[in-house]
């Protein structure tokens, strides 16, 4: 079998995802003292972490399959002959050739992330604005 190797559209958006996430959390104090813009960044940051969820787990999988693929390959000509081929080595060329969820996995973290923070930016709004209006109520009544 052949070497591991690192498949680039997966490991571009991981390495992407870290160096925001490490932007935001340098600039945290700053970020989230805004109080404007405050549950933009917390769902910004949620969304970035699922995102890194997603398709660090789907790089992990694609370099193990790639792995445990190449453990079958004994004389390490590239190739699966004689002795090499068994039901083992065959469950994982399946594992590592049927790989359309890792493949797009970049895309549909996307989706999935952007909806996970779109729902704690609603929420975090919902609860700021419910927060507001009773201390504004409380007010009122003194």
């Amino acid at each position: 079998m052949n070497e591991i190797t690192l498949p680039y559209h997966l490991i571009i958006p991981s390495i992407i995802s870290i160096l925001i996430l490490g932007i935001i959390f340098l600039k945290r104090k700053r970020i989230f003292g805004n109080g404007k813009l405050k549950w933009f960044w917390i769902s910004l940051t949620v969304f970035f972490l699922f995102y890194l969820f997603i398709v660090g787990g789907a790089t992990y999988d694609d370099i193990y399959a790639q792995w445990n693929s190449n453990k079958f390959d004994l004389n390490q000509d590239g190739f699966f002959s004689g002795n090499e081929i068994t039901p083992e080595q065959q469950e994982a060329m399946r594992n590592l050739i049927s790989d359309t969820g890792r493949n797009f996995s970049f895309i549909t973290g996307l989706f999935f992330s952007g909806i996970i923070a779109f729902f704690v930016f609603g929420i975090g709004k919902i609860t700021e604005l419910i927060k507001k209006k009773k201390t504004t109520h409380n007010k009122v009544l003194w």
